[in-house]
């Protein structure tokens, strides 16, 4: 040996940078190919091409050397690139009104298996987190992938950086209870060493649809959506999710919208919170709620089959009214280029999408001279993928010291 660097090492050296932005590229559909990876990183097809090499050496992508040239393509065929479907995977957990969920997610935003269980949520958090860490250790066991790390979706909004719940009104949790620190404890003693955070539901269902959802491709991104009760908002800008000065960001569910209507948890009334979440909905409608499944299944199959009936479709047109009047106040706060539906407010959106839609224009400022676009949520189970997201971040920052260090 002569101690000079080959070219492959001298190429690789010079992309070590371009891992994590490759990783992502991947990770996010946005370079199915060699071709479109050096052209989106900016650097010479060898230098791509050692980057990708190396990224699949970590067992994080897949090079399909055997491609087939593209419709309209000229020259050589590029490599086509995919997450590893064998890869790694990020413990994700899910708590809300009605239980929990758990799933292993991989790149690419894929829910690679996942798990239900309990129906009440006791006062005390360490019980039901102890549950989800058990089920995905479980998960874990059958599926036999190593774990980057772990994230935690939870129906309240999470005081940054401490990570404690602040005011889980739909839940019996105590206000500041540090679900964080008991979250990251369980996920400990099962073994994963990886990092650990904790985030509100919508807040992460936001960042899954900007990713990977119906939010692709949005700078400024409005997500409004009913959990199992309540009602949450996330905005993501530029690109990056907001989440103000403490965590604490847009507590849309507090936006008045009746001003007769319901009391609600803050000490208001009439709030999005109490006038469109899925308890709302069944009693505009005159159903009691049955203890066979959760509140928001009982709701959106209602919309859904009961389209004919005289009481559903008039209470989905007062629902449709109430959040087409919180969407407006919104569009006139934030001007968002896109504006996204969760959870029941899909299901509305789906039923009468015209009216949604005028309302929004009609009460909004900018919306009568170019209307927003209102879309559904497309991802099932985005709450749990955006749990993933934040699990792999450490990993698409830095592919080689994340999984290597």
């Amino acid at each position: 040996m002569n101690g000079k660097a080959t070219p492959t090492r001298t190429r690789l050296e010079r992309g070590r940078s371009a891992l994590g932005p490759a990783l992502e590229l991947v990770h996010t559909g946005r370079a199915p190919t060699r071709a479109v990876l050096t052209s989106e990183l900016g650097v010479t097809r060898a230098t791509a091409g050692a980057v990708a090499a190396e990224l699949e050496a970590l067992g994080l992508i897949r090079v399909d050397s055997r491609p087939g040239a593209g419709a309209g393509s000229q020259g050589r065929p590029s490599h086509r690139l995919a997450v590893d479907e064998a890869g790694p995977v990020a413990l994700a957990a899910q708590v809300h009104a009605d239980g929990f969920r758990v799933a292993l997610v991989g790149l690419g935003g894929r829910i690679v298996a996942t798990a239900a269980g309990r129906s009440v949520v006791e006062a005390d958090p360490a019980q039901v987190l102890g549950e989800c860490v058990a089920a995905g250790e479980a998960l874990l066991r059958e599926e036999g992938r190593r774990c980057v790390g772990a994230g935690l979706a939870v129906p309240s909004a999470v005081a940054e950086p401490e990570g404690t719940a602040f005011n889980p009104v739909h839940i019996a949790w105590p206000s500041g209870a540090p679900v964080q620190q008991i979250f990251t404890e369980r996920v400990r003693a099962i073994g994963i060493g990886g990092p650990v955070f904790t985030g509100n539901d919508v807040n992460l269902a936001a960042l899954a649809e900007h990713r990977h959802g119906a939010g692709r491709g949005a700078d400024n991104l409005l997500c409004v959506a009913t959990g199992h009760r309540g009602v949450g908002g996330a905005l993501v800008l530029g690109g990056r999710l907001h989440t103000g000065s403490s965590g604490l960001a847009l507590e849309v569910g507090h936006l008045a919208v009746n001003p007769e209507g319901r009391p609600c948890y803050c000490g208001g009334r009439g709030c999005l919170d109490v006038e469109t979440d899925p308890l709302a909905f069944l009693t505009e409608a005159g159903r009691e709620p049955g203890p066979e499944t959760s509140l928001l299944q009982q709701a959106a199959s209602l919309v859904r089959a009961g389209r004919a009936e005289p009481a559903v479709r008039s209470a989905t047109h007062r629902l449709i009214d109430r959040l087409g009047l919180g969407l407006a106040g919104l569009v006139n706060i934030l001007s968002p280029d896109r504006i996204i539906l969760g959870g029941l407010h899909r299901e509305l959106l789906e039923a009468d999408p015209d009216r949604l839609r005028a309302v929004v224009a009609d009460r909004s400022l900018w919306g009568r001279s170019s209307a927003v676009p209102v879309l559904g949520c497309t991802l099932d189970h985005n709450s749990l993928v955006g749990a993933g997201e934040v699990a792999w971040q450490p990993v698409l920052d830095d592919p080689l010291g994340a999984l290597t260090g």
